[in-house]
């Protein structure tokens, strides 16, 4: 009967590139298995060498289709290629419900390329919140290009941008009329657009609207130096993608000249370190308040008994009450009917939010 790996063993599969053990440590960040804490630490300071590119757009846009051939074009240059597709959560297994492994069928076999679909977990957008983590543990293990592509709906469009180092916007032809109208997040995370399915009708109209939006956003302040180039691509015949490439790797190589490509990461990880903190006081605040007062205190605020700020002001000195008596557990914190109103105290309490 085999045994399960220690951290440092799995820790040491992965930095050697093996693929089983990357599944299962991957397993492990996902879940947040026990050990999965010390085998993010061991990767994180493996990692920093890989470059991290984003593809987002709309649904439809034939994203998966994209990323299957600009990964083949990339093994052609002599790079390990691993694919983190972030897609919708089943809502019976919790799993990713498209699974882009079955729609990139046509990498399989290539052992230097690992795709990996992530569910979003019913997170705000589309883009799981280990993904960051994930691209980690790919980074260690050797894979020197890491594609992220999004769902696409939401607000992932605009949280693969804080996880890539550069980001590509698959559109399609019809996008042409719609680009105006299209959010403005959108259109201002791009470093690259790309008119997929080119060989359909309205590319070059679609081509040009992108470009007028573009100078319209360079006016509007966001004027690094680089200009955003929008190519054309007809990914289910490959005809494009080397450009893409090109251009992908000429962005990365204008920040890195120009000392961007480290400032961006200093700034993703700086936001990723604030998320980590936030998400332990919520959790150690939730943990402080007793489930039958946490019940109460909403049903207050449901009867309209109680506003949303006076609840959580409650819930805020409840909090610091169990934390000065060194209180732990959710139970053996009393029950108080008598805490003062909020508008008693004169100094405004802040509260730590999830």
């Amino acid at each position: 009967m085999r045994h399960a790996p220690t951290t440092p063993e799995l820790v040491r599969r992965i930095l050697k590139g093996e693929r089983v053990s990357l599944a299962r440590g991957i397993s492990w960040v996902e879940n947040e298995a026990p050990g999965a804490a010390a085998l993010l630490d061991a990767c994180f300071r493996k990692s920093g060498r890989a470059r991290r590119l984003g593809i987002t757009g709309p649904p439809g846009a034939g994203k998966s289709t994209l990323a299957t051939r600009l990964a083949q074009e990339y093994r052609r240059r002599g790079h390990r290629v691993g694919i983190v597709a972030v897609d919708p959560t089943s809502p019976f297994s919790g799993g990713a419900l498209l699974g882009d492994r079955v729609r990139m069928g046509e990498l399989a076999g290539d052992e230097g390329v690992y795709i990996r679909s992530m569910a979003t977990r019913g997170g705000t957008g589309g883009l799981a919140v280990h993904t960051a983590q994930v691209c980690d543990v790919l980074d260690a293990a050797g894979f020197s290009r890491l594609l992220i592509e999004t769902v696409g709906v939401g607000q992932s469009e605009l949280e693969v941008a804080e996880t890539a180092d550069t980001t590509v916007v698959v559109l399609v032809p019809e996008s042409g009329d719609g680009v105006q109208a299209m959010k403005a997040g959108l259109m201002e995370i791009g470093d690259l657009f790309v008119i997929n399915k080119a060989d359909r009708e309205g590319a070059e109209r679609a081509s040009f609207a992108v470009r007028s939006a573009l100078e319209l956003r360079e006016r509007k302040g966001r004027n690094d130096g680089w200009q955003p180039s929008v190519l054309l691509t007809a990914a289910s015949q490959g005809l494009g993608v080397a450009e893409l490439a090109d251009g992908l790797e000429s962005h990365l190589a204008f920040l890195e000249e120009r000392g961007a490509l480290e400032v961006g990461r200093r700034r993703r990880l700086e936001r990723r370190v604030s998320e980590l903190v936030q998400g332990g006081l919520w959790a150690g605040f939730r943990a402080a308040i007793p489930e039958e007062t946490w019940r109460e205190t909403l049903d207050g605020v449901h009867a309209r008994t109680l506003t949303p700020r006076q609840a959580a002001e409650r819930l805020a000195e409840l909090s610091r009450s169990a934390s000065s008596n060194g209180v732990r557990s959710r139970r053996e914190v009393p029950v108080r009917a008598d805490l003062p109103d909020a508008r008693s105290r004169p100094a405004r309490s802040r509260v730590a939010r999830h």
